[in-house]
């Protein structure tokens, strides 16, 4: 499927459509935004107008329909994914979907299964691999061989409680599992995850335990994981909610040095090796899904290269969460979708 121009059209214009996303539809090349959608059709209205989006609405349905509009963007709460996926899907319209992809592996599934049948794309926002940050991080891991054959990796995301989520009655989507798939593991940690599995392949085997230390929600607030990817790697993996400080790390080991960076942000990567420490600094983007929409813009309009951030890959990632989560879901009787 190509199409020479790609006009966007967004479901869920909130607060990650604002710098993160939403500019880099109409600042790649052959690609605009047409169109946005929202709930709230003020909201709508006005993101539109402060965006210089020509057309708004405050019903999915009508944008897919939309005639002006030939890719969808999902960015809505993951409870929502799979149902806009399937109709940007049945309207024949490539869908770009915000992670997590899904709920859980059993809707990403769906998804998958219905873009096939109808040779529809489907892409998912894990834009981390097409940041020119990561793809350093790659390129001195595989393309210099800086810590010679990666053997084992460990990863920390240690986060201070947010304020935000003392209100029990009034809980952000992010900890309600109904509507997120679980809670601040699920919306972050699958960055990690995903990143993970760009550069070392699928993780193969997980298990882990969660439980939830502070009781300000129902949902996880720690969680300790090891895995197992395909290629024999092993990995663990620590992310606590309740900390009294920030703590971001990856560390990768070889049997000829070291690699440490961080999920978020841009700080420094850090190499080890016999020729001592060195530090590379590569800045984000403004907007940092920016990368990845052109990547995915470049396959649609028949351009060389394809998107890194597959459908498939962003299945594996759920996949991954939904093995660590599973005890901690069944004990506390989470109710996951509606």
């Amino acid at each position: 499927m190509t199409t020479a121009a790609i006009r966007w059209g967004i479901i869920g214009c909130g607060n990650v459509t604002e710098v993160k996303s939403g500019p880099g539809f109409s600042k790649t090349p052959d690609s605009a935004l047409v169109a946005v959608m929202r709930r709230d059709g003020d909201k709508a209205r006005d993101y539109a107008q402060r965006h210089g989006v020509p057309r708004w609405y405050d019903d999915a349905a009508k944008l897919i329909a939309d005639p002006e509009v030939n890719a969808i963007y999902v960015a809505t709460p993951p409870s929502t994914h799979k149902q806009y996926a399937l109709m940007s899907i049945a309207a024949g319209k490539p869908v770009y979907v915000e992670k997590p992809m899904a709920l859980d592996h059993a809707e990403c599934a769906a998804i998958i299964r219905a873009g096939r049948e109808a040779n529809v794309p489907v892409f998912v926002a894990y834009y981390r691999r097409a940041l020119p940050r990561f793809r350093k991080v790659r390129e001195l891991i595989f393309g210099q061989q800086a810590i010679g054959t990666p053997r084992i990796v460990n990863t920390v995301l240690h986060e201070p409680h947010h304020p935000r989520y003392h209100d029990a009655g009034n809980l952000p989507w992010h900890v309600r599992p109904e509507i997120s798939g679980g809670g601040i593991f699920m919306d972050i940690g699958c960055h990690t995850l995903d990143i993970l599995d760009w550069l070392f392949g699928p993780i193969v085997s997980a298990s882990g335990h969660a439980s939830n230390q502070l009781g300000a929600y129902g949902a996880e607030d720690t969680v300790a994981m090891s895995f197992a990817f395909s290629n024999g790697m092993l990995g663990t993996g620590l992310w606590n909610f309740d900390s009294y400080k920030h703590h971001d790390q990856i560390e990768v080991t070889g049997d000829r040095g070291s690699i440490a960076f961080a999920t978020f942000g841009d700080g420094p990567i850090r190499v080890e090796n016999a020729d001592g420490a060195q530090e590379h600094h590569v800045e984000n983007p403004r907007h940092i899904q920016q990368p990845l929409i052109e990547t995915l813009v470049a396959e649609l309009t028949g351009q060389a290269g394809a998107c890194p951030s597959t459908a498939e890959s962003g299945a594996r990632t759920s996949w991954v969460m939904d093995q660590v989560l599973r005890d901690y879901r069944r004990q506390t009787g989470q109710s996951i979708g509606r």
